[in-house]
């Protein structure tokens, strides 16, 4: 008798329970499911490495695991995005980016505008580690121009790692305020660049637009508890190019040369090595350059109900483009769900980027 008292009320607390719930749910009629555009950076070159400039939306096929997927948005180098109608041709800057209507994967609803934005969101991480004795004033000199030579349209931060990471400036337009950052690092303790990374890129996944991180690296990683393939994931996941300079005091320990080229090659970016700091600023000119001439596009995802790593290929169209070589990240692993709203209730099973 005891043992079926108990099981009728824990019934009865269920029932009451449900029924809670499904008034909640009617007191709020604002349920929206959300999808964000997944934006991808693509450097197209010849066998020299020379830009190819001028391309427009249908020359560009896109394709996550094998599916065909239609562009939302399309921009070449800082300016700013344009939104495509259903056969990739612009459309007026008010008229939003669609999701497409075929039953898509989460019923999205469109991007706000704020991704549409001209220029990068770049993110330069400095090595303050113990590694950067030497050359330490050379290497703030390449920083500084560097900062100086990115287009007035790109947004800087400046960050600094040795065991910890330091943000001395937050992402701005202000030049004067990013020199000054620069100058004011000095040198000391080891180097945990994967942490420092990984939280560098965190920061980086919260901006809308093209999100850059820029590593300068004198060394191998010895203090990081974070593995490099963790980080390389995110950087993808979240949408983030990944460059990294390097001297040759990395270049000496092949593992650490191995772990930095793919990693930038599978986030679009690209790795250098310097021998000194000539080689630097030649770097930094190369990093400048490419952002400069990449294009930028993204899409909704369509149905797919694959929630791990979806692999995404772009191709050019057009037997006159397929000598052409094109770079960008590999693929995406949807990003956790995120609620948002205090009066509508958002409902987000995954979060694409």
């Amino acid at each position: 008798m005891v043992r079926k008292l108990l099981l009728a009320t824990a019934l009865s607390f269920q029932l009451f329970l449900g029924n809670e719930t499904a008034s909640k749910a009617q007191d709020s009629p604002d349920i929206h499911v959300v999808v964000n555009m997944v934006q991808l950076n693509v450097a197209v070159t010849d066998s020299k490495g020379n830009y190819i400039t001028g391309l427009q939306p249908k020359d560009f096929a896109i394709f996550e695991d094998g599916i065909k997927e239609r562009p939302a948005t399309f921009a070449e180098g800082d300016t700013p995005a344009h939104r495509l109608d259903d056969v990739g041709e612009n459309v007026p800057s008010t008229v939003p980016p669609q999701p497409p209507s075929d039953g898509s994967s989460y019923g999205a609803l469109p991007q706000t505008f704020d991704s549409l934005i001209s220029g990068s969101n770049v993110f330069v991480l400095f090595d303050t580690s113990d590694y950067m004795y030497r050359g330490f004033v050379f290497a703030q000199d390449s920083i500084s121009e560097f900062i100086r030579s990115l287009s007035k349209a790109d947004k800087i931060a400046f960050y600094s790692y040795s065991r910890d990471l330091s943000r001395i400036a937050p992402l701005t337009a202000d030049r004067s305020q990013l020199l000054q950052a620069v100058r004011t690092t000095v040198a000391g303790d080891q180097a945990a660049l994967y942490n420092a990374l990984l939280l560098t890129l965190k920061d980086a996944a919260q901006n809308r637009g093209r999100k850059v991180v820029v590593v300068f690296s004198n060394g191998p990683d010895n203090s990081s508890v974070v593995p490099p393939e963790d980080v390389a994931e995110f950087a993808q996941s979240a949408g983030v190019a990944i460059y990294m300079i390097s001297t040759q005091q990395a270049r000496l320990e092949p593992v650490s040369t191995a772990v930095f080229d793919r990693m930038t090659a599978a986030t679009g970016g690209k790795a250098y090595f310097a021998r000194n700091w000539k080689d630097e600023h030649r770097a930094f000119d190369s990093i400048r350059d490419d952002l400069a001439h990449l294009y930028s596009l993204s899409y909704y995802p369509k149905a797919n109900g694959n929630n791990g790593w979806r692999a995404i290929t772009v191709k050019l169209v057009g037997d006159r483009l397929k000598k052409y070589k094109v770079r960008t990240r590999n693929g995406y692993r949807p990003l956790p769900t995120r609620f948002s709203g205090a009066d509508k209730t958002t409902l987000s099973t995954l979060t694409p980027r």
